[in-house]
């Protein structure tokens, strides 16, 4: 006679411990108050600046007239379609325009009815002008609203910071990887290629090129990243040599798997967990390099809002303190927001907290 045994499955493999680990660490950075609402403020800011052209802005959102909708935030209209004689793109601002609006319809301006470019020749004190209702932090040496500038330029510095630090990151973390894993002479050599690179003078080629080719956003985004991939290459490569005779790596390759998959897989996890604590910092160096290069006229193009380029303004008109201090607290917050950011990151995977007496 025979029977039917049963036989039970073993159970899944569980991330729990993971899970509480995650948990942990979670717990950590929210214990950190000035991190954790730092991490909230700066995010709640860069939303706020992300669709700056509908909050500061010389074109109208919507104009009503002759009761069809436009919207020049989107789309130019030409002044034709507003009755006008021209068939350029309508001037919002001008009072002969608006009248011609407001006859048939009416208009709808942003909260800020400047763009970081505009020129406001309505000026009643000679150009910069101080804080007024008009520009309520006044305007820069160009009759440029100050609050429109640093709404675009905060975006385009937070932007391009996280750009560089994503892609730095990315060719820093494989470059470590490859070196730590490997070793021996793949690990000298690069390690040798490292020193040379890193010992040319940065600025020096940013002044030969900015009189070769005009500076852009991508331009110095891709210059600046032949540079600032190195920052996490050490951090990385250190993980990975420690990792390397690890019994979990001995029996990855025992077991046949590629070099990739074990790099990718089983090694880059533990390495991340160091480097996660650096990228706040890194985000902050991004943004601080540009301005920097911004102030000293080796940044974005003339005329480009930057919080560089307002405190370049600042240095030159001390008679309009307005300027400088606008720029000053403008970086200052956004710098401290990242910093508190990245020490609460550091908490938060810190073993000493995050593993406490009762953890596995």
């Amino acid at each position: 006679m025979s029977t039917s045994t049963a036989i039970a499955a073993p159970p899944p493999p569980t991330s729990s411990r993971l899970s509480r680990l995650n948990q942990r660490r979670l717990a950590n950075f929210r214990r950190n108050r000035r991190g954790y609402w730092s991490f909230w403020a700066f995010w709640a800011i860069f939303a706020l600046s992300l669709p700056a052209e509908f909050i500061a802005n010389d074109r109208p959102l919507i104009v009503h007239f002759d009761g069809s909708y436009y919207f020049p935030v989107v789309a130019p209209h030409p002044e034709t379609t507003f009755g006008g004689e021209f068939e350029t793109e309508a001037e919002y601002r001008d009072p002969f325009v608006a009248e011609l609006i407001e006859e048939k319809g009416w208009i709808l301006w942003p909260p800020i009815p400047y763009s970081y470019d505009t020129v406001n020749y309505d000026l009643t004190h000679p150009a910069p002008s101080p804080p007024d209702s008009d520009n309520l932090l006044g305007t820069d040496d160009q009759a440029r609203d100050v609050v429109a500038r640093v709404l675009y330029g905060y975006r385009i510095s937070v932007l391009f910071g996280l750009l560089l630090t994503l892609f730095s990151a990315s060719i820093g973390i494989a470059a470590g990887a490859v070196q730590g894993y490997f070793g021996g002479w793949v690990d000298l050599l690069f390690q040798r290629f490292i020193e040379i690179w890193q010992g040319l003078p940065l600025l020096y080629l940013l002044i030969i090129l900015a009189s070769i080719v005009e500076p852009s956003f991508w331009w110095l985004l891709g210059l600046l990243l032949m540079f600032r991939w190195m920052g996490l290459v050490g951090v990385v490569r250190a993980e990975f040599l420690r990792a390397r005779n690890f019994d979990f790596v001995k029996a990855a390759r025992a077991l046949g798997q590629s070099d990739r998959r074990i790099m990718w897989r089983h090694m880059l996890p533990n390495a991340m967990v160091s480097t996660l604590t650096f990228l706040p910092f890194v985000l902050t160096g991004s943004v601080g390099i540009l301005t920097s290069l911004d102030f000293l006229g080796f940044g974005l193009p003339p005329g480009s809002p930057s919080l560089g380029e307002l405190l370049n303004q600042g240095k030159r008109n001390l008679q309009a303190p307005w300027l400088g201090f606008t720029a000053f607290f403008a970086l200052a917050t956004m710098l401290s927001l990242l910093v508190f950011i990245g020490e609460a990151v550091r908490d938060a995977f810190d073993p000493r907290k995050t593993h406490g007496s009762n953890g596995a």
